[in-house]
């Protein structure tokens, strides 16, 4: 039985609201799981640590078998190391002085960081840093494979390979990618065809950029749509999913988790009920993420969170639609929310990603009590 139908059942109170509850027995269930699936594939996890942005998780992660972590920002791979991490990879373009610098540093205490390049550009200045301070660099090459935000196009990757390989300093090991539910250069459905496609347009990539005489040894793909299906293709030698830990509204949408399996909940009080028809939440703009839009193609989000009724399903007449920043308007489409001063409110994230970045510290269910848990790397976005 999990934390949230005790929590329904009034046997384990919620300390403060709003707050973010973390049952950790279904995150475990989740990183196993994955886990076990990647290493069945002959594949190589490295999680991305964006979801939860907490160094107790990424342990957890590792001490399950993954070769490594994820990270975006240099700052947050420095909360990682200082937690233990010692395998990190930064699948972010290091661009700019500051970061570059604070790269540098990382990599001097870490037993593996790979920074990451999508142009020449920045591939010179760091080449030029690392040259500087007389350090080596691992890299990878990031590519687009149809997602249309960072990544040199497959047109032009072996050119850059090719350069970038040539610049002292810097060692080229592998590309990587970023595409989740992209289908021939179109948003899909389709994990499977997707995911697939994502192994093969790497492969193939990787094939050019061998024959053209630079040795590439990693292949990085994934995320958590995709990973199961780039991984059992035996093509890609990594996938990185990072929102599989604790899973949210999104991926139930995307064909990979169950409701069961989503490990968050957001409470919020019902703080004022003026009307029959809409309820006040003591959370607003500064609680739940606003990054999804609503009613679009193809998942047609009704809110910005689920509320959950007392059965711990879905409550589909209750909308969380309007918010101030400290106000979150709960509106009924039949007229009677049914909601009381007081109450305390079960809530699903759409994107939990967002939501964990939102909060100083999350609670966590360990023993049968909610325990506080900083979110260390929040905010961290340099």
């Amino acid at each position: 039985m999990n934390v949230f139908h005790e929590i329904r059942a009034g046997r384990l109170p919620v300390p403060e609201t709003p707050c973010l509850v973390v049952d950790e027995s279904l995150a475990r269930e989740n990183i196993a799981r994955v886990q076990q699936g990647v290493t069945a594939a002959g594949c190589q996890l490295r999680p991305h640590i964006k979801t939860h942005k907490m160094p107790y998780f990424a342990r957890l992660q590792l001490e399950a078998g993954a070769a490594g972590i994820t990270c975006a920002k240099v700052s947050e791979a420095e909360v990682m190391a200082d937690g233990g991490a010692e395998d990190i990879f930064l699948a972010y373009p290091m661009v700019g002085d500051f970061r570059i610098k604070r790269a540098l540093a990382l990599s001097q205490r870490e037993r593996r960081l790979i920074l990451a390049v999508d142009s020449l550009e920045g591939a010179k200045a760091l080449s030029d840093a690392a040259a500087a301070a007389g350090l080596p660099l691992e890299v990878r090459l990031e590519v687009d494979t149809g997602a249309q935000r960072t990544g040199v196009l497959r047109d032009h990757a072996v050119d850059l390979a090719k350069a970038v390989a040539a610049l002292p300093n810097l060692r080229l090991t592998g590309i990587y990618t970023f595409k989740s539910l992209v289908l021939h250069g179109a948003p899909t459905q389709d994990n499977d065809a997707a995911g697939k496609e994502e192994a093969q347009l790497m492969y193939d990539t990787a094939q050019v950029i061998r024959a053209a005489g630079v040795e590439v040894q990693d292949i990085s793909v994934g995320s958590t749509p995709t990973w199961r299906q780039a991984a059992e293709t035996g093509l890609v030698t990594e996938v990185r999913p990072g929102t599989y830990i604790f899973g949210d509204w999104m991926l139930t949408r995307e064909h990979c988790a169950t409701f069961d399996q989503i490990a968050v909940r957001l409470y919020a009080t019902v703080v004022s009920t003026p009307a029959p028809g809409y309820a006040i939440l003591d959370g607003g703009t500064k609680t739940f993420p606003m990054d999804i839009p609503l009613d679009a193609e193809p998942y047609h989000y009704p809110g910005y969170a689920i509320p959950i009724g007392k059965d711990g399903q879905p409550d589909w007449n209750v909308q969380l639609r309007r918010m101030n920043e400290e106000h979150g308007i709960l509106t009924a489409q039949n007229g009677e929310t049914g909601l009381t001063v007081g109450q305390v409110l079960e809530l699903v994230p759409i994107h939990v990603c967002t939501a964990v970045n939102m909060q100083n510290h999350v609670f966590v269910a360990q023993g049968g009590a909610l325990r506080p848990m900083d979110v260390a790397a929040r905010g961290m976005l340099v």
